[in-house]
């Protein structure tokens, strides 16, 4: 017991030191992470056999796939297919393939020439992402097409993990440092549990297919039932109780079939992407993910064997440089073909060059299914952590090429690409157009939410409805967004230039279209009218007059008689507007338009008289 104490105490207070430095230097969490299991492991040597507690600390990338499947809705990567299978399948292919070639030129045997080329077509997600957010990259050409990479490359972890155990070697095979196969005699282990052993070959394939089969219908047709059950307990913690259920359960399934734990777990998370519990089960599920995964790094960099390092350091330094080259010039490549220029091809070449965080999940996993001998496994590891070392050094090199590259300063980023498109179109989506967009899509309609605020787009998308970045205001995205075909068109924008511009263009493109259009003031009302809007929203008119109701309420009038002179003052109002839109004139100050002045004052008593009117119940009058 005190032995665990120890260990829980040594890992934790390592984290809680290293990893917030870590961060504050802009290393990010993992480079934390791993440096705490290098200062309390080879340095300071205060975890012997840390290798004892990589077998629960695997749990945490379980977790992380989990939890990379909720996230991932299937019509989602549908919509980005072009750059997930195009750009980051031709990424992954060509760098494995050619480190997987030159692995096997210096005479490693295929199989783990294979293991190897895998390792390093992946790069880091946990560091790049979070430099990109950090530098506010995230919205270049650069940052996204870095984005898509990324992402395919957790999409390929899951079938490299089903691929590993197929290169395994037979347990009576050993493999020797320099990759050859040696015959040893058999050893006698330990019995396990499984479901699959003693079974003929079609037997297995049943078990197995099965195994899958449960997986889909419990989390289609079983995992809401029980989760209403357990609501009405009304206890927090079941939640996680069930949260945690669902992944060890399914992860120890697939280990009694002889499947990836990962496999099962990252399937269960993209059946459940599309439920309303989705959100829940990532609260519940993403602290122990955190703290697991945090594990697994400290004990990867225990395990780094620094010694064998500083024996002989030029072979590392040279094989983690060859390997950060190497995948540097085959990104320069792609981003060239892919239309990336100047800084953004910089960003995405220097960004993706690194070694990732699943390359010590897969050095791990194929040391356990004796793909990899322990000697080359602990060079892969090395590798992998110095190159995610460099990284920081990387983006400053960004900085310097980006600066002398002389790219003109531009704010404005490009747009995303519009791939949907809705009989509503709505431009702008802040505090006013988020209020008409949700009210839209509670009836079932269909809306295209534009918005040049990145950050106002990806809060959105947290609580999954999607819209695109870019600047409304240009005639092509709003085609691109089906202006077309598009029933209805709402300018929700606080620019009332642009907003004009828009309402001109629109009209003039489809002259059937219903136009909703905010406005800023009176006098951008009747600009709006002049340019063809059908219907108008003064900022502040609507809240106004419900204020002013109130005060009616409280001044001797009861509530109907209150909502009905609110009425009646609404409907005149827009009366008035489009009487006096015909008589204003951009250039004609009010105070001198006559005109204008002496149909205003009509108005007024005519506003009178119906709201009497209204009070009396005449409502043939009011109106």
């Amino acid at each position: 017991m005190e032995g665990v104490l120890y260990q829980a105490t040594i890992f934790l207070l390592a984290a809680v030191i290293a990893v917030p430095i870590a961060a504050r230097l802009g290393m990010g969490s993992v480079l934390g992470y791993l440096l705490a299991g290098v200062i309390i492991g080879p340095v300071l040597g205060l975890i012997q056999q840390p290798e004892d507690l990589l077998h629960y600390a695997e749990f945490g990338v379980v977790m992380m796939l989990f939890l990379i499947g909720l996230e991932l809705d299937p019509r989602a990567l549908w919509a980005m297919r072009d750059k997930l299978i195009g750009l980051g399948g031709m990424q992954i292919g060509i760098t494995g393939g050619t480190i997987m070639t030159l692995a096997f030129l210096f005479g490693y045997d295929l199989k783990i020439a294979i293991a190897i080329g895998m390792i390093f077509a992946l790069s880091s997600t946990a560091i790049v992402l979070q430099t990109l957010s950090e530098k506010n990259l995230m919205k270049t050409g650069g940052g996204r097409s870095t984005f898509s990479v990324l992402l395919s490359q957790d999409i390929a972890v899951i079938p490299m993990l089903a691929l590993l155990p197929l290169l395994a070697m037979a347990p009576t095979m050993q493999i020797s440092e320099n990759g050859a196969i040696q015959t040893t005699a058999h050893k006698q282990g330990h019995a396990t549990m499984s479901l699959v052993e003693g079974l003929p070959g079609w037997g297995v394939t049943l078990v197995t297919l099965g195994a899958v089969l449960m997986v889909i219908l419990a989390g289609l047709f079983l995992v809401r039932p029980v989760f209403r059950f357990i609501h009405g307990a009304r206890l927090r913690e079941m939640y996680t109780a069930f949260a945690l259920l669902i992944v060890v359960g399914i992860a120890l399934l697939m280990m009694l079939v002889g499947l990836s734990p990962a496999l099962g777990t990252f399937m269960a998370g993209v059946l459940l992407a599309n439920t309303e519990f989705r959100h829940e089960l990532e609260s519940d599920i993403e602290p122990f993910k955190g703290l697991l995964l945090g594990l697994f790094f400290i004990t990867v960099g225990a395990q780094i064997d620094f010694g064998k390092f500083f024996s002989n350091p030029a072979p590392i330094l040279g094989a983690t440089l060859g390997i950060v080259l190497i995948k540097g010039m085959i990104l320069f490549i792609l981003g060239r073909a892919f239309g990336l220029r100047g800084r953004d091809q910089m960003l995405f070449t220097l960004g993706l060059a690194q070694a990732g965080e699943f390359g010590f999940v897969l050095i791990s996993f194929s040391l356990k299914q004796n793909v990899l001998p322990a000697g080359l496994a602990e060079y892969l590891m090395l590798i992998v952590a110095l190159s995610m070392l460099i990284t920081p050094l990387l983006f400053i090199l960004y900085d310097v090429l980006s600066k002398r590259l002389g790219d003109p300063d531009d704010d404005t980023q490009p747009s995303d690409e519009i791939d949907e498109q809705g009989p509503v179109i709505i431009v702008g989506i802040g505090r006013f157009g988020q209020i008409v967009n949700r009210l839209v899509r509670s009836v079932g309609v269909k809306t295209v939410v534009l918005d040049h605020d990145m950050r106002a787009i990806e809060l959105m998308r947290q609580f999954g409805v999607k819209g695109f970045f870019g600047d409304p205001t240009r005639p092509e995205l709003l085609h691109a967004a089906g202006l077309a075909q598009a029933s209805v068109l709402v300018i929700t924008i606080n620019d009332p230039k642009a907003t004009l511009n828009l309402v001109r263009h629109a009209r003039r493109e489809r002259p059937d279209l219903h136009i909703v259009v905010r406005a800023h003031d009176r006098h951008h009302t009747f600009q709006l009218y002049q340019a063809g809007a059908n219907d108008i929203v003064r900022e502040l008119f609507d809240s106004s007059l419900r204020a002013g109701r109130y005060v009616l309420e409280n001044i001797g009038l009861n509530e109907y008689e209150a909502a009905k002179t609110e009425q009646a003052f609404f409907q005149h109002d827009r009366y008035t507007i489009r009487e006096l839109a015909g008589l204003w004139s951009e250039n004609i100050p009010v105070e001198k338009n006559d005109a204008y002045i002496k149909r205003s004052k009509e108005l007024a008593k005519e506003l009178e008289l119906s709201l009497i009117a209204a009070l009396d119940g005449d409502d043939d009058k009011a109106d």
